[in-house]
């Protein structure tokens, strides 16, 4: 039996609200941040950018915004395009090591001539903030979840929210890749949910998608989800950012679904912009939050270890 609501009328259809999520969750991160500011512990956010700022300046300014509403420092780093592996390491290793630093974001894209796993893979598991260093992809496997991919998170946040039971539910997920589509995966797999992933090697798409109960999609490509292809009352998750032209000639932001027509179907929906963006931000501020508890923990164990061997 499925787990989904029949059909509703087009008025009764559900807007997974991005922006009313991320709210509460910025709530509950300014009153930790005061809280830890009472004890002496302050979080700071680096985020370091490669070459090309404009295709990251609207995600930066976001973050920043976001850092200062909550209570969290933010500092930005701007390297030029030429700069080398090497040289985007160390500064990395020197930010691991500074203890006035909670967490490090690496912004995306970055130069062909830098290996952007490399890089996350050397900033340090306690201030991987964004959950992209490997331990913490791997981490997902065994469901501990302390610094999990700020994305994949936001976007099982998202379905939570519906109140559907994710136990038993059919799922299927649009896009393997390794830092949205298979954490999305494994999170939701941990909950109980039958998962079936697809990808651009996948057979008549839509067969698998019009038996799922929740569907995410996360590959860049604008309407790639068509409201024929969603069975009635389904949860749609839309993760894909893409530009395309604008009736007037501009440009605007939509996702990998064609909203007009799946939310004609759909149960619950996020918009593009205003869903699963705003909620991966917050989320970047929770794990911040996070890895700022582990390094006070981690610092209050040595001092502990110390003392105890000066007696």
């Amino acid at each position: 039996m499925s787990a989904v609501a029949p059909l509703k009328a087009e008025k009764d259809y559900k807007l997974l609200d991005g922006k009313g999520v991320a709210a509460e969750i910025r709530r509950e991160v300014g009153a930790q941040v005061a809280e830890l500011a009472g004890q002496g512990w302050s979080p700071r956010l680096v985020s370091i950018c490669v070459g090309d700022t404009d295709a990251a300046a609207v995600y930066i300014r976001n973050q920043k915004r976001v850092a200062e509403q909550v209570g969290i420092a933010f500092e930005d780093r701007f390297l030029p395009e030429d700069v080398s592996q090497g040289e985007v390491l160390a500064a990395i290793r020197a930010l691991n090591a500074d203890p006035r630093v909670t967490g490090v974001i690496l912004q995306r894209p970055v130069p062909k001539q830098l290996s952007i796993k490399a890089l996350q893979s050397a900033v340090h598991p306690l201030k991987d903030v964004e959950g992209m260093h490997p331990a913490s992809i791997g981490n997902i496997v065994y469901n501990e979840l302390a610094l999990g991919p700020c994305t994949s998170m936001a976007a099982v946040e998202l379905l939570k929210r519906t109140g559907l039971k994710l136990e038993g539910l059919e799922v299927v997920v649009i896009g393997h890749s390794e830092i949205v589509g298979k954490p999305i995966a494994f999170l939701l797999m941990a909950q109980g949910a039958t998962v079936t992933v697809c990808h651009h090697m996948t057979h008549n798409l839509a067969v698998h998608t019009r038996q799922a109960d929740a569907v995410f999609v996360a590959v860049g490509r604008p309407a790639l989800v068509t409201g024929n292809m969603i069975k009635p009352g389904a949860a749609l998750i839309d993760i894909g950012i893409n530009q395309v032209v604008a009736e007037d000639g501009g440009t605007r932001l939509v996702g990998d679904a064609d909203f007009a027509s799946c939310h004609e179907v759909a149960g619950w929906i996020t918009p593009v912009p205003g869903g699963v963006g705003p909620v991966t931000v917050a989320m970047l501020m929770r794990n911040t939050v996070t890895a700022l508890r582990h390094q006070k923990r981690r610092y209050e164990e040595d001092f502990t270890a110390d003392d105890l061997w000066r007696r």
